[in-house]
């Protein structure tokens, strides 16, 4: 039986605009300022008496996805979609990805105490959810990370027309437009072509990036074996047991120097720098990240092929999102506040910046070399 909740649609022919101004006049529904409060755990439903995406352990948490800035340990009830719980259960350990676990489908409804709850795909890694809430006629949706783009191993994006939007806004800067990831993709098979001789070491975060380059890569025509730094291989193992097939994995720490000729090598952004790399063959050093648009940040840490695909929305897609969902007023938890609460107050959508510490950019939460997962 499908529950899906059905996703509220806009009137035929009016816009975001109008639908911004019609949910506006609703006088009497509570605003979602006066349930969703922000406290030092975090973001707090209290009709509900959950957290979303808490800070630190509490005893009810609704996570979005399974990066460790928003995937914390030590919560006593934890509640997310079945592939974030798989992942967070993969990366924190039995038991302390939370005491008691409950998956929840995408657009499943749940009653928790006032509040009705339901999430949708956030598209951001596997799992990947927005939390949709709504208490005496007002909505409140939290996006979590997302992006827009499409991509091969999660579910894409749902827009939810509500009357506060819950955004991140890590590449909130009319600078970060994001090209078409195929593109950056032909970029790296063309260097790998044009270099034969030496082995292609690609950075890129654990959870979510590592594996949309191996769908991006065999979707682009790749078929034969990528290799694996240690540390990568175990969320992989976890993607392909919730049905996203990735083909022929081999690890790179136990290959022979001449067998990664002409090879493509992903590792954690810092293992390309470390001396693991060493083992590779003349190595061209690639990393994978949104801030790959900044020359200066590759440049910094000696990339040779920068290749600009990420995993969040870039800006164009933050504002088009802003008018998709029509929400009146948007509230942002983290990144480049001031430039987007600038651009949607001029759309007359009015910003608010929550300014919520201990999110950040999962890219750089990776530059410290991982441990490699033990040998089978």
């Amino acid at each position: 039986m499908n529950h899906r909740l059905p996703v509220m649609q806009l009137e035929p022919g009016k816009s975001g605009l109008a639908s911004r101004t019609a949910r506006a006049k609703m006088h009497t529904m509570p605003h979602p300022s006066t349930w969703l409060k922000v406290l030092p755990a975090g973001l707090f439903c209290e009709p509900g008496g959950f957290f979303i995406d808490p800070l630190r352990a509490v005893d009810r948490a609704v996570i979005t996805h399974a990066h460790s800035d928003h995937a914390r340990p030590g919560h006593h009830a934890v509640l997310a979609s079945p592939d974030t719980l798989a992942l967070m259960t993969a990366r924190l350990g039995d038991g302390r990805a939370g005491e008691t676990q409950q998956a929840l489908g995408w657009g499943e409804p749940l009653q928790m105490a006032d509040v009705r709850l339901w999430l949708e795909p956030a598209g951001h890694v596997l799992g990947s959810a927005q939390v949709a809430m709504e208490y005496r006629g007002s909505r409140a949706v939290v996006s979590g990370d997302y992006k827009r783009a499409a991509d091969p191993t999660c579910a894409g994006f749902v827009p939810v027309p509500c009357d506060v939007f819950v955004t991140e806004a890590t590449f909130a800067l009319p600078v970060f437009r994001h090209p078409p990831p195929e593109q950056e993709i032909g970029r790296l098979l063309a260097s790998v072509a044009l270099f034969p001789d030496r082995t292609h070491v690609v950075g890129c975060y654990a959870l979510g990036k590592c594996q949309r380059l191996i769908a991006l890569l065999r979707e682009a025509g790749w078929d034969g074996p990528i290799w694996l730094h240690g540390a990568l291989a175990a969320l992989c193992q976890v993607y392909e047991a919730r049905g996203v097939a990735l083909g022929d994995l081999r690890p790179a720490t136990s290959a022979a120097k001449n067998a990664l000729v002409g090879a493509i090598v992903l590792a954690p952004p810092g293992a390309v720098a470390d001396r693991w790399a060493r083992r590779l063959a003349d190595p061209v050093v690639a990393m994978a990240s949104g801030w790959m648009r900044v020359r200066q940040r590759a440049k910094s840490r000696g990339v040779e092929l920068p290749l600009v695909i990420s995993d969040h929305a870039d800006w164009d897609e933050l504002n088009a999102t802003l008018d998709e969902v029509g929400a009146p007023e948007v509230w942002v938890t983290h990144g480049r506040e001031e430039a987007l609460i600038h651009a949607a107050g001029a759309r007359g959508i009015k910003g608010r910046a929550l300014r919520l510490v201990g999110y950040g950019e999962e890219d750089e939460a990776e530059d410290a070399v991982e441990p490699e997962a033990p040998a089978a």
